[in-house]
């Protein structure tokens, strides 16, 4: 009996026994389990988690930063951000509103669907699928509406109690002035990030920092009354101050799509006008262009003609019209390379003031011809005469002179090999031949601007460096950069890189160049008033036949401000080469912009005689004192009438025509009132011109070349239409172009 219990306990602690170590695996085991999960739950899937309940619990709302403002440098706004509002969809609330037994309501998906498709003039099948997103809260239907639209929005929404849209406030870029300067300021993207330009370029200064609103939502998703909110503000983006100048890019942009227009050029043409002293960019143009408000969409009639005849894809015309001809573009440059050889020629001293050159129409390097431009040849020059002349064998032997190490070593302390450094995307760099691989003929084609590539804005730094004391200045068009709170975080330095020339070689230099526009293939570029500095270049597109034209000039010449430099590209037809082509419309920019700038004009004794004088008021004196005083001025004088007192004149007193041009004084006869006829004027000489004018009885004003002594020299456009009515009196404008000008 003993045996059995004590069998019995034995058999019980041993049960006892094993079921403690079971239990204490099975407890280990569970804290084991249990101690991995908390470790994944608040260490691995901490982020993880906390994310979702933050998610669950509080909603996040972005609070837009203002992007900065650009301005040019006269405070003018090229780029401005205005709140606008952007409107969506809470699929989720509308369907829950739509289902609501207890609270019915009177508009359906479809209903709501045809209204905003008509207010926002988008397709009403696509918000309708976003309608039945019904998980979603947020499914935009359209981005930065004006305030108009989102007014219907916001009555629409009222008046019929529609549940689940809403419009967020928002910002949207506007370019004022449209088109102008388009390729430089750039334009941004839907979600309001810069894509092109200096929108691009800067964004990183010009968005500025966004900010967040957290508050709590309640498990339906709607915001709890007395809820947590913590408020994070926003950072407005910083403002830009340009070097450009609205009006002078006007006038450029204005100047280069007539020529384009006029020549039926291929591929456009570019434009820059340079602060000579600083490399400060005022005016950067490029043709064709774009509307900043708009930059999809096709601006160019031509260009928009060639996607219409399927002849150009809408994306690679989008390209042309958004590239910046005047930097991503390189160009062979044809003679205007000749005033860096030049300034090169002259510092190291192979040629001087008094070096002269005998031109016979061609020179031979290695087995290779080169013609000049002037295939009979210019005979005995000196050395302005070469610059004048353009001569092609003048300036080859003057860069064999230099040699090919001296050459390259210039070209690149002009900046043309490693790019100009400007302050915008996308510069391209120059293409030459190794230095090491270079051969003499390659030296002589360099030498007038033949064989390789460059930029504009490379290569009008450069001119500008052999014009201004032979200083090089790195081009910028970012004045400086200043925080909404009017403090300047940063602005330009203006530093000369290096000088490369000194200011012996550069007044020769500055001397030659004034020579090329009063009496070489310049001439077309004078304007009255000016000393004008400049050269032309005409170059050959490879084989093609096609060529560029350009032409590049500065004033006042003998102490430069300002320099300019157009180019045309593959215009249509046979061309008249830089000088007869490009230099009018330089002659024109120039006229415009120089005494906006400051410049003041300085006449001789008889240009001051016909220059631009205000008539007097003379209704009311008696003729002889009206003749007297209107004679003093320069004024030639006509009484019609028989009368002793004035009782009326043409033009009227205060108005402002040219020195010498003719006033009309009425003596008791009758003003007559009908209007002139604008004679057509393009094609005639000057003198032609006049009589055509005072027949009409209009007042003529020349512009254009006007000091060549050549019998070529022929209006090529007129202020007012031929044909139009005008008052008498009118001051008509012609521009004046030497037609004998070749290159």
């Amino acid at each position: 009996m003993n045996r059995k219990s004590e069998k019995v306990r034995r058999a019980n602690r041993t049960i006892q026994n094993r079921t403690l170590i079971l239990m204490a695996f099975l407890g280990v085991g569970v804290f084991i389990a249990l101690f991995f999960k908390l470790f994944s739950l608040q260490i691995l899937r901490h982020d993880e988690l906390e994310a979702k309940a933050l998610d669950q619990q509080t909603r996040s709302t972005v609070v837009t930063a203002t992007r900065g403002t650009i301005y040019d440098r006269n405070g003018n706004i090229m780029a401005i951000s205005a709140t606008a509002e952007t409107v969506f969809l809470s699929p989720l609330e509308m369907n829950r509103a739509l289902n609501d037994k207890d609270a019915p309501v009177t508009w359906t998906k479809d209903s709501v669907a045809q209204r905003l498709s008509e207010i926002l003039q988008i397709n009403k099948e696509g918000i309708l699928k976003k309608m039945e997103r019904t998980d979603s809260q947020y499914e935009v239907l359209k981005m930065r509406i004006e305030e108009d639209v989102a007014d219907q929005i916001r009555s629409y929404i009222n008046d019929e109690g529609v549940v689940g849209v809403y419009m967020a406030t928002d910002a949207k870029r506007y370019y004022p002035y449209s088109t102008l300067a388009s390729q430089v300021i750039g334009f941004v993207g839907t979600d309001n990030t810069g894509l092109y330009g200096l929108e691009a370029r800067y964004n990183s200064t010009l968005e500025g920092q966004t900010g967040l609103v957290v508050s709590t939502k309640d498990p339906a998703g709607n915001d709890m009354l007395y809820g947590y909110e913590q408020y994070y503000k926003a950072k407005n983006g910083s403002d830009i101050v340009l070097t450009l100048d609205a009006t002078v890019q006007y006038y450029v942009e204005k100047a280069i799509n007539e020529m384009v227009t006029a020549t039926e050029a291929a591929n456009g043409a570019t434009g820059i006008v340079m602060d000579v002293e600083t490399g400060a960019v005022l005016a950067m143009a490029s043709s064709p262009g774009y509307d900043l408000n708009d930059p999809s969409s096709i601006y160019d009639a031509a260009v928009a003609k060639l996607v219409t005849e399927k002849n150009l894809g809408l994306a690679d015309a989008q390209l042309r019209q958004w590239r910046n001809k005047a930097i991503n573009d390189t160009y062979e440059p044809g003679s205007t390379f000749k005033v860096l050889t030049l300034a090169a020629a002259l510092e190291e001293g192979v040629i001087d003031k008094d070096t002269t050159f005998d031109c016979s129409g061609s020179i031979h390097v290695l087995d290779a011809t080169i013609h000049c431009s002037n295939r009979g040849g210019h005979g005995h020059q000196t050395l302005e005469q070469t610059a004048g002349n353009s001569c092609n064998p003048a300036f080859i032997t003057y860069g064999l002179r230099l040699g090919t190490e001296k050459f390259y070593d210039y070209m690149k302390n002009f900046g043309l090999m490693n790019g100009s450094g400007i302050d915008l995307d996308g510069e391209a760099l120059g293409i030459f031949a190794p230095q090491e691989t270079s051969s003499e003929l390659d030296l002589a084609c360099y030498a007038f601007g033949q064989n390789f590539n460059t930029t504009p804005i490379a290569l009008i730094s450069a001119q500008a460096a052999c014009i201004n004391g032979g200083y090089l200045h790195t081009p910028y068009v970012v004045e400086r950069v200043v925080d909404s709170d009017g403090n300047v975080l940063s602005s330009h330095d203006t530093t000369p890189v290096r000088q490369v020339v000194s200011e012996e070689t550069s007044a020769l230099v500055r001397q030659c160049l004034e020579y090329v526009v009063s009496s070489g293939t310049g001439r077309n570029g004078q304007v009255k008033g000016y000393r004008i500095g400049g050269k032309t270049g005409t170059a050959d597109k490879g084989k093609t036949g096609d060529t560029i034209l350009s032409f590049m000039c500065f004033a006042p010449a003998d102490k430069p401000r300002y320099i300019m430099l157009l180019t045309l590209d593959t215009p249509a037809g046979e061309g008249r080469g830089g000088g007869g082509t490009v230099a009018p419309y330089a002659s024109q920019i120039m006229s415009e912009i120089l005494p906006y700038l400051g410049v003041e004009p300085s006449y001789s004794a008889e240009e001051l005689l016909g220059s631009d004088t205000t008539v007097n008021y003379v209704i009311g004196m008696s003729v002889s004192d009206a003749e007297a005083k209107l004679k003093a001025r320069g004024f030639s004088v006509k009484v019609v009438g028989d009368g002793d007192t004035v009782t009326d004149q043409t033009p009227e007193g205060g108005t402002v025509i040219p020195g010498k041009s003719r006033v009309i004084l009425y003596a008791g006869s009758e003003k007559p009132s009908t209007l002139c006829t604008v004679p057509n004027l393009v094609g005639m000489s000057p003198s032609e011109a006049n009589v055509a004018v005072s027949s009409a009885g209009l007042i003529l004003r020349f512009t254009g070349t006007t000091d060549s002594g050549s019998d070529s020299i022929r209006v090529i456009n007129q202020s007012e239409a031929a044909g139009s009515q005008v008052e008498a009196g009118t001051v008509i404008s012609a521009q004046l172009r030497d037609g004998g000008v070749t290159d």
